[in-house]
């Protein structure tokens, strides 16, 4: 079944379900403050590719300052904020989600971080004005409070795997040229759909071809993953927490001890979701392949290699549903 808002309009897929997904409740909870959380890391992204990370050290201020001006900027009527788009891949969005054909009932912000180019903060008309200090502020710190984060996480899995340098995987998304992407997405409520037994679809499930992801959002659920025998179970919100998501290129990396995982998020009936992605990516020219701290005696790689700029093309001339290592994967 589809919603059609028009004839020839974009068509957003609607996912029934009769009866509503249940929450999960074995999501894995890493206290970054505790002992054996790198141990936890590990056998969290072994068996999920997903888990929370609490006593994560990000002041709630910081977060809640950075909300809050997302919030103002989805506020402003809509030709203001499609001054700042389309996205080629960076920028306003609204409704559509890359270039091959997804669409999903949400308005986005897409930013390269730390980088001069195309995409970066101040390539953005939004953020060039001087009414935008505000939301430039708070993206700055934020930006660097996460990425700092993610080092932490990344330095845990490393710890956990028994693997030297402790950077190995952290240094990937710092190095000089790394590929660092922001998203900020706005799920409107889509209160005609209540009492239907079916739900829009905000963003389509897709695995992220990132190293990792960290994900925070406001108190409204939606996300969902899919589990090893693809159910789907749902994700309860926690907007004091962070979420992370293993990507492909780390699948690659711990050829296959990891996994990525899929997930999509469905709009709410009756209150917005607005949540924070921050994505951690090697420099184009890094080869992705399987450590070799990580190979067993006669172990062989899943994956032919390749670098993440070879990579990063496939996932955009791809749809979001696509198994985008399956090109990758050795026959």
């Amino acid at each position: 079944m589809v919603v059609l808002a028009e004839p020839g309009a974009d068509q957003i897929s609607v996912v029934r379900s009769p009866k509503p997904t249940p929450y999960f409740s074995a999501i894995p909870v890493v206290d970054l403050a505790a002992p054996g959380s790198a141990e936890a890391v590990v056998g969290a992204c072994e068996e999920f590719g997903f888990f929370k990370v609490t006593n994560h050290g990000i002041p709630a201020e910081l977060i809640d300052r950075l909300e809050a001006v997302a919030v103002e900027f989805f506020a402003l009527p809509p030709a203001e904020k499609e001054r700042s788009g389309p996205p080629k891949p960076f920028g306003y969005g609204s409704k559509k989600i890359g270039a091959n054909g997804d669409v999903g009932w949400l308005e986005y912000l897409l930013l390269a971080i730390g980088s001069a180019s195309a995409g970066s903060p101040s390539s953005i008309a939004f953020l060039r004005e001087s009414s935008s200090l505000a939301f430039r502020s708070a993206l700055g710190e934020y930006v660097a409070a996460v990425e700092k984060l993610a080092c932490d996480v990344l330095e845990r899995m490393a710890e956990g795997l028994k693997i030297e340098p402790r950077n190995v995987f952290s240094r990937l998304i710092t190095d000089e040229g790394s590929d660092q992407f922001f998203r900020v997405n706005h799920y409107p409520p889509c209160p005609l759909l209540n009492g239907f037994g079916c739900s829009l679809t905000g963003f389509g499930e897709h695995t992220d071809p990132q190293i990792l992801s960290l994900l925070r959002s406001n108190n409204t659920a939606g996300l969902q993953i899919a589990l090893r025998d693809g159910r789907w179970v749902a994700v309860p919100s926690d907007r004091d927490s962070f979420f992370i998501n293993v990507g492909d290129a780390l699948q690659v990396m711990t050829n296959g001890r990891f996994r990525s995982v899929r997930h999509r998020v469905l709009a709410d009936g009756l209150k917005s979701r607005v949540s924070m992605i921050f994505f951690g990516g090697p420099p184009l020219s890094q080869r992705i392949a399987p450590l070799p701290q990580l190979m067993r005696e006669g172990e062989q790689s899943l994956y032919k290699e390749f670098t993440w700029g070879e990579y990063k093309k496939a996932a955009y001339n791809s749809r979001l549903a696509d198994n985008r290592l399956g090109q990758f994967e050795k026959k």
